[in-house]
């Protein structure tokens, strides 16, 4: 596996200041980790510190906004780019989930203390402290309007907030364990969640009603959705498609589960379409295109898959 550096996440601010230090190190698997400083001999004329890092690692440029440091030993280069801006006021534990609404203004993120917050994104105000989850909240979302937000948590609940009030008008319940992820069909009228209970469910959020629950056997960490090729075949819908169901059509449902699957499903057909082995634990999967889906395992490796020829692989 090739190997990562990490810096220090403020060394922006820390190597501005006379004699500042900021730590990095060079990780990789089955390796020990190597720990090095950047250590900072003041600001020449443009305001840009001259670093000097201990030995084994080198900086090979640095700006107003960027430093790009390599450990050649383990043939590595990165370049970090400081923020724009660092909100440090709205959360106090670490952050598990978090979504920008469709505007760009609206910011929602849920945090290990179990805390659900609606801020700008302009200053970092908190506009809605959401509370109802019982626990921690492990997903949200925003709605394509940009003004309902949806959040899942380990209470086995999911959620649907108004953002302009912070009232929850809807809860949909029906897993056994707790919600790991969520995913939005069309404009939100069905949502998908995934859960420990080993199911994906397909949701009417008007009625709040479940539709379908998909059975996989095992955690579900992660889900995502997305229109898929029509070289991809997503099985045939047994009987009469649910008039409750808007968007479903073509849709793939793809699925990062903790027994090393990723598995591809077609939403509105209930089939499994593929289900593709890797070496460890899915944790999180993506749709990349029409054609192409992405999973990362809990080993660090990230897979990158043509799902339109899913049986040469399984």
């Amino acid at each position: 596996m090739a190997a990562r550096l990490i810096l220090q996440c403020d060394w922006s601010d820390a190597l501005k200041q006379a004699e500042g230090r900021a730590w990095i190190s060079c990780s990789k698997i089955d390796c020990p980790t190597v720990h090095g400083e950047l250590k900072s001999h003041g600001l020449n004329s443009n305001g840009i510190p001259h670093v000097v890092p201990t030995e084994g690692f080198t900086v090979d440029k640095i700006t107003k906004r960027s430093i790009t440091v390599s450990y050649p030993d383990a043939n590595i280069t990165t370049k970090f780019v400081m923020p724009l801006t660092a909100f440090s006021a709205i959360h106090k534990k670490q952050i598990t989930s978090m979504d920008i609404s469709s505007g760009g203004a609206l910011g929602v993120s849920a945090a290990m203390d179990g805390q659900l917050l609606i801020w700008q994104t302009s200053d970092g105000s908190i506009r809605r402290d959401l509370k109802g989850h019982l626990g921690d909240v492990n997903c949200c979302r925003f709605f394509p309007s940009g003004v309902v937000v949806l959040s899942g948590g380990s209470d086995m609940m999911l959620k649907i907030w108004s953002a302009e009030d912070g009232k929850c008008p809807v809860t949909l319940k029906g897993h056994k364990g707790g919600i790991t992820d969520t995913a939005m069909v069309d404009r939100g009228r069905n949502v998908v969640s995934c859960s420990r209970d080993g199911t994906a469910k397909l949701w009417d959020c008007g009625q709040s009603k479940c539709l379908a629950t998909i059975e996989c056997g095992c955690i579900v960490n992660s889900c995502d959705l997305g229109e898929a090729n029509n070289a991809v075949s997503l099985g045939t819908v047994q009987g009469i498609a649910n008039e409750r169901e808007v968007g479903t059509e073509g849709k793939l449902l793809l699925l990062a589960r903790e027994d090393g699957i990723l598995q591809g499903v077609g939403l509105q057909s209930r089939q499994s379409i593929f289900e593709i082995p890797g070496t460890d634990s899915f944790n999180c999967c993506c749709m990349l295109s029409t054609s192409q889906v992405i999973g990362g395992t809990q080993d660090g490796r990230i897979y990158i898959i043509d799902i339109r020829n899913t049986r040469f692989l399984q």
